[in-house]
């Protein structure tokens, strides 16, 4: 561990991550310098196991979970010290795919004074991705890169910061480990077994990765460091001080992975040069994993980063800092992209792009001028955004209750990069709300929100309702709007600006007629009234 400093230099800014994974808990306490790149000032790594001894990942136990949580205030503590604000905390497939996930959250929301953000996949290969650019020297080169978690495994193909391709698939080294070599012991026909299961898995995954095609193979994770440095050892007689940047053939991780289930006990396999004790009994199913995929891949080397999910986390966040304050329109460009994907696949013609378009555009104006009756910070402006892009999406379905079907296409669409699990889950409910019936407790996705995020979505979908009324024509008709706070009951007014306010007299009375949601929620009257060009 780099030793926490004591306290914050003038000027800069200190972020602080963890990666919440199925095997580690990964702290990195980094100081932002020259714009979007950091250094590190502590860092912290714990075997929890959370995702260990619960029945294919699909519940967290409980010794596992008192373990987590208690590590999450430790590090905490660690991050205060070294002068972070907070931490931001991302899980990964144990929590994701857990039953009682939610339960979870809450300890370390209330225990730890941690709030844990679940990722899908995607968004981890997304960030995995980020945070090896900080590392090892292949920004330029088209590269592929494997993670492999104890849950999870994720592949990614990009070049530069663009991801050209990635997956997450449900195999990883305590997934593995619990099904072909319980307790950490091999043999030959667990061995096989474990082979043969890897190769008709992973062949129809990385099949599209390996026709993409690239120059290096990089490869991230503690399972990974450690068969780096196994094979470092092999060669130079000596542990290296890093392995980052190092490289392994494959060749010698045949080798590797060939004493490491010779071994056939934990306890055998932890007195190997290299080894590291606590990883011994996962170590056979990394190997394995790891050759699996490199064949099937066509890799014949691979290059070892010792920055991945939580760096990634750290520069994700730096970059979202930097792209504030440029107008209305809040959205990354990789969120925006995302979104833009998700419009082609499931969109409706162009002239509904262009009507979501200007709804949105309406929707962020509103927000903006009525900042103080709804009190809501910039970061809620994205998910007015991206709800009001995507609230028409569910008509690829069917018209009817198309709300529905567009929350469930948010949740669900593997497109939308850049955006949490429950950032995600906002949108969705933003989505389905922007018609017909108002929240209500009987609705199970709303009634699971905390109270925060409830008022959250019952303004930003009260807000949309409006703002569609606004375009109700798909004419664009109305230009721009200006709110005001009128008259002894504090009624907010939305003077909706155009060109002929004739012509826009339909969506001022559909406008009105769907300001209730939003009236209830900020407590005061809403008025909807038409004026000509300021």
């Amino acid at each position: 561990m780099t030793p926490p400093a004591p306290t914050r230099d003038a000027g800069t800014e200190v972020f602080a991550a963890v990666d919440i994974g199925t095997n580690s808990f990964h702290l990195v306490v980094a100081r932002v310098v020259d714009n979007q790149r950091f250094e590190v000032v502590a860092s912290e790594k714990e075997m929890i196991r959370l995702g260990s001894g619960s029945g294919d990942m699909k519940r967290l136990a409980p010794d596992a979970v008192e373990r987590g949580v208690a590590c999450l205030r430790r590090f905490r503590q660690i991050a205060l010290a070294a002068g972070a604000d907070g931490l931001i905390a991302v899980a990964t497939s144990a929590v994701r795919e857990s039953d009682n996930r939610d339960a979870f959250i809450d300890r370390c929301r209330v225990e730890a004074g941690v709030e844990v953000d679940v990722i899908s996949g995607v968004e981890e290969a997304r960030l995995i991705h980020l945070g090896v650019l900080q590392a090892v020297p292949v920004y330029d080169r088209q590269l592929a890169l494997i993670d492999i978690g104890g849950g999870s495994t994720e592949f990614l193909v990009g070049r530069q910061h663009e991801v050209i391709w990635s997956r997450s698939l449900k195999v990883g080294a305590i997934r593995l480990t619990e099904r072909f070599f319980p307790g950490g012991r091999t043999d030959a026909r667990s061995v096989r077994a474990c082979i043969d299961h890897l190769r008709s898995f992973l062949a129809p995954n990385l099949a599209e990765a390996a026709a993409h095609g690239f120059e290096v193979l990089v490869g991230s994770s503690g399972t990974i460091e450690n068969l780096v440095a196994m094979a470092a050892f092999a060669r130079d007689g000596q542990a290296p001080r890093s392995v980052n940047n190092l490289t392994m053939s494959l060749a010698e991780l045949d080798v590797m992975a060939g004493r490491l289930v010779a071994a056939r006990t934990a306890e055998t396999r932890s007195t190997l040069p290299g080894v590291e004790a606590h990883r011994a009994d996962l170590l056979p199913a990394g190997a394995l994993l790891l050759q699996a995929a490199m064949r099937e891949l066509g890799a014949t080397e691979l290059l070892a980063s010792t920055f991945a999910l939580r760096e990634g986390v750290l520069l994700d966040q730096v970059r979202r800092r930097d792209g504030r304050g440029d107008g209305l329109h809040h959205l990354s460009d990789l969120r925006r992209a995302s979104i833009g994907h998700t419009l082609d696949r499931f969109g409706d013609g162009e002239r509904d792009r262009q009507h979501a378009q200007w709804t949105a555009e309406l929707a962020l104006q509103i927000f903006v001028q009525a900042r103080l009756l709804h009190g809501l910070d910039d970061t809620a402006l994205d998910y007015l955004e991206a709800g009001a892009l995507l609230a028409n999406i569910g008509r690829s379905i069917a018209h009817d209750a198309h709300h529905l079907h567009s929350a469930y296409l948010i949740r669900n669409a593997e497109q939308l990069a850049g955006f949490t699990s429950h950032e995600i889950e906002l949108v969705a409910q933003i989505a389905r709300y922007h018609r017909k019936s108002a929240p209500k407790s009987k609705h199970p996705e709303f009634a699971a929100l905390r109270p925060p995020d409830k008022r959250l979505v019952r303004v930003l979908a009260g807000i949309l309702r409006v703002a569609i009324g606004l375009d109700r024509g798909h004419r664009q008709v109305v230009s721009s709007v200006e709110c005001r706070h009128d008259g002894p009951d504090g009624r907010l007014v939305i003077v909706a600006r155009t060109a002929d306010p004739e012509q826009a007299s339909l969506e001022a009375y559909t406008a009105s007629t769907r300001t209730g949601l939003l009236a209830d929620t900020l407590g005061v009257p809403v008025e909807v009234t038409l004026a000509g060009p300021s």
